[in-house]
């Protein structure tokens, strides 16, 4: 298994063409995705006509400052873990260094970078927040009951690349290459992933909350 996982064309092939698929298919399904949610609030007369720049952009900018609405206070640890988790999962793969450093050679573009010790701290508390959840599924009977085999699908699919690339960083368990190899395959199968799963509400939230934030502006009350 080893030896053929340690193969230069795997390698080379996760690298280059899985990645150029993975992006293809993350950009080329979330355009549709997005399209289909367009053309699907057209015909919904309730929709647009309530939309609302202003109000969106209200509802938006409260329900992106952590504890801004009443809902994050009532749950503040459920609510801090949210919004590292969220904090991680965003802005650490963008700016990662060895990221950058792929993207350089590859493209010739490079920007700013985190440093190695803080990316370090990052990629654990994601960790943390994937176990935290995981472990609040199965034991907070309130979410135990609308949780199912496809939530720990989803959440193992956010966790395995950040995992393994900590583990590939710091050169534990398995071989380096071999990690490297699965963090590369991990991430890939994330970004394929996104436009066609509960990930996606990466894509929708904007979109949601602005239809709500506008829908309740109308009706002269807060969304939060």
């Amino acid at each position: 298994m080893y030896d053929f996982i340690k193969d230069p064309s795997i390698y080379n092939f996760v690298r280059g063409p899985l990645v150029w698929i993975a992006f293809l298919v993350f950009i080329g399904g979330s355009i549709y995705k997005i399209r289909e949610m367009v053309l699907l609030a057209k015909k919904e007369k309730v929709v647009y006509p309530y939309m609302d720049l202003k109000l969106s952009l209200r509802s938006l900018l409260h329900w992106l400052i952590p504890f801004n609405s009443r809902n994050w206070r009532l749950r503040p640890v459920v609510t801090t873990v949210t919004f590292l988790f969220h904090i991680g999962l965003v802005i650490l793969p963008v700016f990662l260094l060895a990221h950058n450093v792929l993207i350089y050679e590859s493209w010739g573009i490079s920007w700013w970078t985190l440093s190695e010790g803080l990316s370090d701290i990052m990629a654990m508390i994601v960790i943390g927040c994937c176990i935290f959840f995981a472990l609040r599924r199965i034991f907070a009977p309130e979410v135990r009951f609308v949780t199912f085999a496809d939530d720990y699908l989803i959440l193992a699919i956010a966790f395995l690349p950040f995992i393994t690339g900590f583990l590939a960083y710091h050169q534990w368990l398995l071989p380096h290459k071999i990690m490297v190899i699965l963090h590369m395959i991990f991430g890939s199968l994330m970004l394929i992933t996104i436009p066609f799963t509960r990930l996606g509400h990466m894509l929708y939230f904007f979109l949601t909350r602005a239809y709500m934030g506008s829908d309740q502006g109308y009706r002269h009350s807060k969304d939060w």
